[in-house]
């Protein structure tokens, strides 16, 4: 991970846009720890016109998870990621069970491996399927036959269409995957054209997650755009979501601004504890999260894309393995995020916009690459217990 990160005023906190860059993702099995620097860091960091400081609501309470007053709860909002990039792992049965128990009512996989499919198969639980990187060249060389192939012989084979909510085209491929960047758009349409031909293009979305490393100058939020090297690739996936009503997926990690910017941002201001807080134009930020779905909601908007649902398709915070992990903060980072999305809070900039988000993730994975804490985002134990009491609704 190469860190370009350069200080900002000492008593604001950060707004870097700063995420793991491997080649199949932090939520993706297999690949290698990538050792190419990171793209999407703004270059040149100006301390906001305004502080402020005090007055903030805290949003901690006693017990995690429980609800305000002010709003509609909407648990159906929150998800969880499978990875299996381990050895110790329960059979896929047993995760179904335990997302069961804990009223987890969607999941987002990151392949296709049948028997972890066939066990969703009936149990009412949501999908969001991962179509490989591996897999994009061969769907967008293809025709609609052969993704319609691809698709009853990969997932419906396994699993009935009532259960796909979304398939993900790839995960976190401009930038990272250079080789597979010009097939994600042309995969998604043939996709799309073979849901059509099954009457699916309605009711199962397509989208492509991203990384945050696809924007630049996103301090503050409302500077963010879209990297013009990608906007010949970022454009037409835009314009597909506008025209089929499909979300904006991303992937948000906190934890690793956090820690790759440890002197310039608090610790609370990353895990929502308030503290000091920026304010950009109209709009005050007392979060690190926030900053980083509005950043995006900017540069869309830059592009002519208002108002595109966003789906945040990963994110979370470890137990072990690095600075500030544990499952202290883990519970809080997760219970204090939870809260907000099942108050409908939504962002400054989105104000009381529900926001879906897959927490990252159900088990820890011992054989994933790279830093030593993308190993230790297991929510749950392999036993099925819980790692810290982390309430979903």
């Amino acid at each position: 991970m190469t860190a370009g990160e350069k200080p900002l005023n000492l008593l604001l906190p950060s707004l870097y846009l700063y995420f793991p860059v491997t080649s199949s993702g932090l939520g993706e099995a297999g690949g290698a720890w990538g050792s190419r620097s990171v793209r999407g860091l703004p270059s040149v960091c100006r301390a906001p016109s305004t502080e402020v400081t005090g007055g903030l609501r805290d949003l901690r309470r006693p017990r995690l998870g429980e609800g305000w007053t002010g709003g509609p709860r909407v648990a159906a909002q929150i998800g969880i990621c499978y990875g299996q990039v381990a050895n110790n792992l329960p059979p896929p049965s047993i995760a179904v069970k335990i997302l069961k128990d804990n009223k987890i009512p969607n999941v987002r996989l990151f392949n296709t491996e049948p028997t972890t499919l066939a066990s969703f198969s009936g149990s009412g639980i949501n999908l969001t399927i991962g179509v490989r990187n591996e897999d994009l060249h061969d769907l967008a060389s293809g025709n609609t036959g052969t993704s319609l192939r691809w698709l009853q012989s990969n997932i419906f084979q396994h699993v009935p269409p009532k259960q796909v909510q979304y398939i993900a085209v790839g995960n976190e491929v401009f930038l990272k995957d250079p080789y597979y960047t010009p097939y994600v758009v042309p995969a998604i349409l043939n996709l799309f054209q073979a849901l059509g031909v099954l009457g699916l293009s309605g009711n199962i979305k397509l989208s492509s997650p991203l990384a945050a490393s696809v924007l630049l100058d996103t301090y503050p939020p409302s500077s963010a755009r879209f990297d013009p090297d990608l906007l010949s690739y970022v454009k037409p996936l835009l314009q597909f979501l506008h025209d089929t009503g499909s979300p904006f997926m991303v992937n948000v990690y906190p934890y690793i601004s956090y820690t790759n910017n440890a002197k310039f941002i608090s610790l609370d201001y990353a895990l929502f504890r308030g503290g000091s807080a920026l304010r950009d134009g109209d709009l005050t930020y007392t979060n690190l999260f926030d900053a980083s779905i509005d950043a995006f909601s900017f540069a869309m908007e830059k592009e002519g894309f208002p108002g595109l649902e966003m789906v945040v398709a990963e994110t979370g915070w470890p137990t072990g393995g690095g600075d500030a992990a544990g499952t202290y903060n883990a519970l809080v980072y997760n219970g204090n995020l939870v809260r907000r999305v099942v108050d409908n809070v939504g962002t400054p900039k989105r104000p009381g916009t529900g926001l879906k988000v897959f927490l990252f993730g159900l088990f820890d994975e011992d054989e994933k690459d790279g830093p030593e804490y993308e190993r230790h985002f297991g929510i749950f134990r392999a036993d099925g217990a819980k790692a810290y009491d982390l309430i979903f609704w």
